[in-house]
């Protein structure tokens, strides 16, 4: 029996809405950042659908990880995530190795944009997600079928996330418990290949360009949901600008496969226009959510009804280039897709990472930024007309692979107030979630312990006799 999501909750907090930025400028450029920014300075680009912020690790059981000759006990299972606009999420992992940041701000991805993409077994693990549990929450039916003893929700949620991870991360992982191990066994053994889930709501292209007095678009709807809310651009009751269908009527609903088109006044002066469609929708399981913070990738098991949103700009002038600009992450191609189509009578050039290009009139390229793993980026395209286009982010498409002697940062043990389950008191028992403090802690105690090496080396020095 498929599960009804349960435990629903209503976030308070309303649906962040990537927007586009315009200011002056006359030369394209591209800028690459060594180090990760304050969030209030970042403009990521998004694909659509639901953003949300992880809660914790809530149900879950333990797990050994066998690997370099040693073990390592974690905890293994579901967390929760709470949804911008209201609705809730449940994630397992599928980057063992990465720690999970506290209160992580998270975006509904494609799989090209994760480890996911390149990673051969992905349909595998959409089929454990598809084929137990929460989805399926009759765990009597489960564990017959599994041929497990009784299963509890926790032993439910160790054994799905161990099938995960022996996929996800190519690890050799077992669960403590013997029922759980057996239906991690189940599952790993009768995996089927699944395709990618659709997304829950985007908006294709979601840059446009044209002149005044045309049609910009069409800007495609694709959603799971039955229906979307359009909103027109904010000041649309000053500027004119309309959002209709090709025949020319005004557009506040939608629905997957309408065409939307930003009507342009001919004799607007050159501007920019943002539409906004919103749903509420249960997101289809199998989705992928990444995060810029480097919060360990996840991939969704269970949702609740909950708010989804996407957004597409609008670029017009009378002359010149006319840019329309998006981008992506390309895990398969090793880096950020700048997509640039060019809808005036000039050509538009731009830099990026010290090479120009030029896009002729008319024309659409893709230019793919490569970047190494782990990578922050911070492009700016400027352009005529004060057009300008900022991405950032954070290169994030492999497992780390393997344990390390930081371990013990990756896996640390969560907060009381954001994780529920039990642990055995003295138990080697690390979690799948961690802080973002760690890394400075264990920086910090690295610096220690190279500032006391000198002053022992010091020390010795004046210690020793004059010749």
């Amino acid at each position: 029996m498929l599960a009804a999501f349960s435990g629903f909750r209503r976030s308070a907090g309303a649906a962040r809405l990537a927007a586009a930025t315009a200011a002056s400028g006359l030369v394209a450029a591209g800028v690459l950042s060594g180090a990760g920014r304050a969030a209030a300075d970042e403009t990521p680009q998004t694909e659509g659908g639901a953003a949300a912020t992880i809660d914790g690790l809530k149900t879950y059981g333990e797990a050994v990880i066998h690997e370099n000759g040693g073990d390592q006990r974690v905890q293994a299972g579901l967390f929760e995530m709470s949804v911008d606009g209201g609705g809730t999420l449940q994630t397992y992992c599928v980057d063992l190795h990465n720690p999970t940041q506290r209160d992580a701000y998270y975006e509904e991805t494609s799989w090209s944009g994760t480890s996911l993409g390149t990673n051969k077994d992905a349909g595998k693990i959409r089929w454990i997600l598809q084929n137990s549990y929460p989805q399926i929450n009759d765990l009597a039916a489960l564990a017959q079928r599994a041929g497990t003893g009784s299963l509890t929700e926790q032993d439910a949620a160790a054994g799905t996330q161990v099938a995960i991870w022996r996929y996800s991360d190519h690890v050799k992982v077992d669960a403590v418990d013997p029922q759980a191990e057996k239906l991690a066994d189940y599952l790993q053994k009768s995996a089927g290949d699944l395709g990618e889930p659709q997304a829950s709501l985007t908006l294709d292209p979601p840059a446009v360009s044209g002149h005044p007095g045309d049609l910009l678009g069409p800007v495609t709807v694709h959603t799971n949901a039955t229906g979307v809310a359009v909103t027109p651009p904010t000041d649309a009751a000053t500027s004119g600008v309309r959002i209709i269908d090709k025949t020319g009527k005004v557009i506040t609903s939608a629905q997957d496969g309408s065409q939307l088109y930003f009507d342009i006044p001919e004799d607007a002066s050159t501007g920019t226009a943002q539409l906004t469609v919103q749903a509420s929708t249960t997101v289809p399981v199998g989705r992928a959510f990444a995060s810029d913070s480097r919060s360990q990738t996840q991939i969704l098991a269970g949702s609740s009804e909950s708010t989804v949103s996407a957004t597409a700009n609008a670029t017009w002038a009378s002359k010149g280039a006319i840019p329309a600009v998006s981008a992506r992450k390309d895990c398969a191609k090793g880096g950020v897709d700048i997509i640039v189509a060019n809808k005036g009578d000039q050509p538009f050039t731009f830099e990026l990472m010290g090479t120009e290009h030029t896009i002729p009139a008319g024309a659409t390229r893709t230019v793919t930024i490569p970047l190494q793993e782990d990578q922050a980026y911070d492009f700016t395209i400027t352009g005529p007309h004060g057009f300008t286009h900022r991405f950032t982010g954070v290169f994030d498409c492999k497992t780390q692979g393997a344990l390390t002697t930081q371990t013990t940062q990756v896996h640390n043990e969560p907060s009381p107030a954001t994780v529920g389950g039990t642990t055995a008191p003295g138990t080697d028992l690390a979690a799948t979630g961690g802080s973002a403090i760690t890394p400075l802690i264990a920086g910090v105690a690295i610096g220690f312990v190279v500032i006391g090496g000198a002053v022992l080396v010091l020390l010795r020095k004046r210690e020793q006799p004059d010749n």
